[in-house]
Order: C-alpha cells, then sequence, then structure tokens
C-alpha cells in the first residue's frame, strides 16, 4: 500500500508509530490509525482496510500451507473461517511465515464450532510436528553399534541426545492414523481406527516420517528427550504401561534415526 504516508512527529518515535499501527492490522474494529494518510492528506480508510485484509489473508494462507491435512479434514472453508478468528487473536511474532500457527492446535482445542472433532488438535499438532522436522538442522544419526561400547553395567546410566528433528506427540485419539489418511492425495476411506495413538515424527534419510510408536514407547522416549537416563525412562514406562516392550521401542527409535549420540551420565 505505497500510498499511505506516516506523520513525521510518528515516524520520529519509531516505537509510537509500531504501537499504534500494528494493532489495527487484526483487528477490523480499530479505526484507521491517525497518522496514516493518502495523497494530499486524504483519509485512507479504504486503503488501510485493503492492506489489513491482504495482511489477515496472508497469514491464513500460510496457516493453510502449514495445516494441510487439517484443512483436508474441515474443508476448506470451515478451516479459513477458523484460522481467520485465529489470526485476529494471535499476531506473528516472527517474520519466517513458516514459524507462524505453532499455537493454532491450542486454538483449535478451544474453538466451539471444532468441538465436534476432538481429535482435530492433535492431528494439527501432529502436522506442526511435521513442518517442524522438515526444516530442522541436519545431524548425522545415532548408530547401532554406539551402545555397544558400554559397559553392560552402565547402561542404565546412558543418556540420548535427541535428533534435531525428533518431537513426540502423544494423544488420547487415533491421531496418527488420520493425520495420515489426510496427509496424502489418495481419496480418504472410513478410519475404523479409535485407540490412542502417540506420533514419533523425525527424518531419517533426509525424509519426514510421523510412526504410529507401541505402547509405552511414547512415555520411554519423551524422558530419553528430555535427558533423563536409559534406566530411568524404561522403568517409568514399565511402570505406567505394561504392555510395554523395551526392544521394540529401541528398534523403533533406532529405525527413525531419532537420536544422535549417546553418553554417560551421573
Amino acid at each position: 500500500m505505497h500510498a499511505l504516508r506516516e506523520c513525521p512527529t510518528q515516524a520520529a518515535n519509531g516505537l509510537d508509530y509500531q504501537a499504534d499501527f500494528v494493532p489495527g492490522l487484526l483487528d477490523p474494529a480499530r479505526a484507521t490509525p491517525v497518522f496514516v494518510a493518502g495523497p494530499n492528506g486524504k483519509a485512507a480508510d479504504k486503503r488501510f482496510n485493503v492492506y489489513r485484509n491482504n495482511v489477515t489473508v496472508s497469514l491464513i494462507d500460510a496457516l493453510t500451507a502449514v495445516f494441510p491435512a487439517t484443512m483436508r479434514i474441515t474443508g476448506e472453508t470451515f478451516f479459513r473461517a477458523m484460522a481467520r478468528f485465529h489470526v485476529r487473536a494471535t499476531p506473528p511474532t516472527s517474520p519466517l511465515l513458516f514459524e507462524y500457527g505453532r499455537d493454532f492446535p491450542d486454538f483449535i482445542e478451544r474453538y466451539e464450532h471444532a468441538q465436534s472433532m476432538p481429535w482435530l488438535a492433535d492431528v494439527a499438532r501432529v502436522e506442526r510436528a511435521w513442518l517442524d522436522a522438515y526444516h530442522a538442522a541436519d545431524a548425522a544419526a545415532l548408530q547401532p553399534d554406539a551402545l555397544a561400547s558400554i559397559p553392560p553395567e552402565r547402561l542404565s546410566d546412558v543418556v540420548f541426545e535427541a535428533h534435531p528433528a525428533t518431537h513426540i506427540v502423544c494423544s488420547a485419539y487415533p491421531a496418527v492414523t488420520i493425520f495420515s489418511a489426510n496427509r496424502a492425495s489418495d481419496p480418504v476411506c472410513r478410519i475404523e481406527a479409535t485407540a490412542a495413538e502417540s506420533a514419533l515424527v523425525t527424518r531419517p534419510m533426509l525424509e519426514v516420517e510421523a510412526r504410529r510408536l507401541p505402547a509405552g514407547a511414547d512415555a520411554f522416549l519423551a524422558h530419553l528427550v528430555a535427558g533423563e537416563p536409559f534406566g530411568k525412562a524404561a522403568a517409568t514406562a514399565s511402570a505406567r504401561c505394561p504392555e510395554f516392550d523395551l526392544a521394540t521401542a529401541i528398534g523403533t527409535m533406532l529405525a527413525a534415526a531419532a537420536f544422535t549420540a549417546v553418553r554417560l551420565g551421573g
């Protein structure tokens, strides 16, 4: 909107200008800032409204790019209406558009019109984790023989270093199945899954994957990612989930390249 200009006195004080200008970009109820004017000092309400609408649409488009599976589930009209409410309530804090929407899943969880889809917020959390894994730094995956160098009596003290792309999303719903079915472009068949699912999202071989974790592995891996030693993480997972199988969990995390290194803690 090149025709808008700012008052010189406001320009001299950038903080005041920003404080008065930015809030109005996402709030249609706010009046056009008094220092915004068109050519020859004329009022610029229409021009500012166009600019304000363009900002909102750009942020909604950013959300559609981050959450395509979520939008496929709800339909574009519903998604964009929901996203508009989020945009007005939550301005961006980073100049990078792919960073926008980190709190969108929490907004979905509270959004009145999404309550009939209680799993939708968790699907969005898996989707956000997928994008973060995609943009994460590269790192060499932990090799299976790395644990062989650890004395057996010290194995419980081993601390794992998570790969930058590793994310764990726990859900009380079949979020991984729903996400996977809607991430692809193929027609979505009826989903019969009803059990809770947790996702391990990471990037083995440079391709992002969202794996459904076996029972108890979510707690085990979450504690490892948090920096707790191997023995404590395994004991916690076993206590929480009688079906937890340590060997299966280790195989899953190695196949997914969830960690990069090990060290002895304590």
